[in-house]
């Protein structure tokens, strides 16, 4: 697979996951609404840190096992490609909700960019999600420069975004627009999940499939 291809399919995948409002979104948010923007840019690093770190692992522990155990990489690639589905699914079918301005701990006091990158690592679903968007194009040929650059990325990707919300969303009147648009956004996400997890259930009946 051409590494344009490569990166075209996970960004598909990573970005709209990257937009829709979690755990980090909320985390930015709070830090930026309750101690300024410094703290949300702060913040904006650790959640980055914390993202860069669990693409870095699910990468590594994808391209290892693809080169020990075959049939554990289609295994991978399978579940990988149904989780995929099941959560464009999931998008699809998601009513309208308003965003809830709540996290675990709290983002008045300590260190914002270690409360980001806590946020962040505590969020199990991020390496489940890792592990299913690099399953979509990573192989055991994979070029050690393709995989360093996708992290990189990763990281660059979530620092503008978040710095944008940081700097842009910390009022309650813009969070609430943003807030209409995130229906919109979920459907989008639900798309290309769908779209992408079916390709990749479709390319596993053959194991050689890259």
């Amino acid at each position: 697979m051409q590494p344009t291809v490569v990166l075209i399919s996970v960004f598909a995948i990573f970005i709209p996951a990257l937009m829709l409002p979690g755990p980090d979104f909320v985390a930015v948010v709070r830090s930026s609404m309750m101690r300024g923007a410094v703290a949300g840019l702060l913040t904006t690093v650790g959640v980055s840190v914390g993202l860069g770190i669990y693409a870095t692992l699910g990468l590594l522990g994808l391209s290892a096992v693809m080169i020990k155990f075959e049939w554990l990489a289609w295994t991978i690639r399978v579940a990988g490609g149904a989780y995929l589905v099941y959560l464009g699914v999931r998008l699809l079918l998601t009513r309208p909700e308003a965003i809830e301005m709540t996290t675990e701990g709290s983002a008045k006091r300590g260190n914002p960019l270690l409360f980001g990158l806590g946020v962040t690592l505590t969020n199990p679903k991020a390496i489940v999600l890792f592990a299913s968007v690099f399953a979509t194009s990573v192989t055991a040929e994979t070029p050690d420069w393709l995989m360093a650059t996708m992290v990189a990325l990763v990281v660059a990707s979530s620092l503008v975004w978040y710095s944008i919300v940081s700097l842009f969303m910390s009022s309650a009147p813009v969070v609430r627009a943003f807030g209409n648009a995130r229906h919109w956004i979920e459907r989008a996400a639900g798309v290309c999940f769908v779209a992408i997890g079916g390709r990749i259930l479709v390319d596993s009946r053959n194991p050689l499939t890259p």
